[in-house]
């Protein structure tokens, strides 16, 4: 072969390569908003969870305060509401997760007398109800040992896709909402290896404890999750400061020392006008994907650095198994000097394209809020942001509009879920997003 037909035929060579590897050009698809529920009341539907379940993903089950569940068979365009129930009662919090195997797990907080605020009972365990028949029954629930009159409180769920582990994570107070220095606050961690039927006795992963005032010197915002290793990482909020702790041994010794990772600045009781309460706590998440940024751990989080009229969203990244973290890096993209709150992140484990939820405020006036979506398909380099809301609402400030909201996304299917307050009534809504 002489030289001009073999450079010949190495250029189409490497021309065929590069194309094989270029990037797939995608299409944000928005369809539309969805109602799933609305109600009147001072506790009405909020504080919602959402997840996909990733071995039918024509299957969605959501819920929300106080003991609301909901199931859609056609991807989230039509729900079925029912009510959980359990005897150790069912009282708000909740967490929807779906194992790989399509076991539905709904954490919660419990109140087994029905005499919530006023009995001994009342927050004396997290109870974790499953249900193996796509949410057509619940078994009563499963929970970590009840530690005498302390209050549990604002727990999160983690579903290992290798073993099927369960793991969880939640704050635990002397006294819920006391003042007296001597009530403490910490992280506790529990897992489960029977479907949450059984849970190992709780063990403090915190060394610093905060107080029980229910603000930023309380120990809060834990979330859980293992990485391809199976290593176990844990992210919360304290005194201005997020903080990780990891195991090494599934969960049986933990680091003494919790460390340091970013500044929360301002905390994470954030002061958002027209809201009775918002809060900035972290997410963790990480990339389970074949992609290029497999392994690799995100934390997304409000704070206000730049000012308290100026909330933004944040994420931060480790590749060396939380080791190390990058500075953070903004994702809302305006510069309105307006309040980006209330955000939720999920990472899709086919793509690893990252997603994250929040209010947004850039484009109204006083306290009208919108909903957008910011996504990434850059391991979080750069944001796309959209609005997916199709009306502003203004919220009251009356009203408790709960601590947070969610997203689920799955093969390129992403299910943001969040609250709406509008003619005096609190709803809880979907978008029906894709990327493809």
């Amino acid at each position: 072969m002489n030289r001009i037909v073999l450079f010949s035929c190495f250029i189409l060579l490497f021309s065929c390569q590069r194309k094989t590897v270029l990037p797939l050009k995608l299409a944000f698809i928005n369809e539309g908003n969805v109602l799933i529920h609305n109600a009147e009341g001072v506790v009405g539907p909020c504080e919602p969870s959402i997840c996909i379940d990733p071995s039918d993903n024509n299957r969605i089950v959501s819920g929300s305060i106080l003991d609301n569940l909901y199931i859609s068979e056609d991807q989230g365009e039509t729900w079925e509401r029912k009510k959980l129930t359990s005897p150790y009662g069912v009282y708000g919090d909740p967490v929807i997760r779906i194992s790989d195997q399509g076991t539905i797990y709904y954490a919660h907080l419990s109140n087994p007398t029905g005499r919530a605020y006023t009995d001994p009972e009342f927050l004396d365990r997290i109870v974790v109800q499953t249900s193996k028949d796509q949410g057509k029954s619940w078994n009563d629930g499963g929970f970590p040992d009840i530690r005498g009159e302390k209050d549990q409180d604002k727990q999160w769920m983690y579903i290992d896709p290798a073993s099927g582990k369960v793991i969880m994570t939640w704050t635990e107070f002397d006294k819920y909402g006391s003042k007296d220095p001597e009530d403490k606050s910490r992280i506790l961690f529990s897992q489960s290896t029977d479907d949450g039927i059984t849970w190992t006795s709780p063990i403090s992963i915190s060394s610093k404890e905060g107080d029980c005032i229910d603000s930023d010197l309380t120990t809060e915002g834990a979330v859980p999750a293992i990485d391809l290793d199976g290593n176990y990482h844990v992210v919360w909020s304290y005194d201005g400061k997020l903080y990780h702790n990891q195991s090494s041994d599934r969960g049986v010794t933990w680091m003494k020392e919790e460390k340091a990772i970013a500044d929360h600045v301002g905390g994470w009781d954030h002061r958002i006008p027209g809201l009775m309460r918002a809060n900035g706590m972290p997410i963790l998440g990480i990339d389970n994907s074949p992609g290029p940024h497999r392994g690799r751990l995100y934390v997304n989080w409000t704070d206000q650095r730049n000012g308290v009229d100026d909330t933004d969203v944040w994420i931060i990244s480790s590749d060396d198994q939380g080791k190390s973290w990058s500075s953070p890096k903004k994702v809302n993209d305006d510069n309105s000097m307006r309040h980006q709150f209330f955000t939720w992140m999920d990472i899709d484990p086919v793509t690893g394209y990252i997603y994250t939820v929040f209010y947004d405020r850039r484009e109204t006036e006083k306290n009208f809020t919108d909903v957008y979506l910011a996504y990434s398909t850059d391991g979080g380099e750069t944001f796309i942001n959209k609005k997916i809301s199709e009306s502003s609402f203004n919220p009251n400030p009356f009203i408790f509009f709960g601590d947070y909201n969610d997203i689920s996304a799955h093969d390129g299917i992403i299910r943001p879920i969040w609250t709406r307050f509008e003619d005096n009534k609190l709803s809880v809504w979907t978008s029906l997003i894709s990327m493809k």
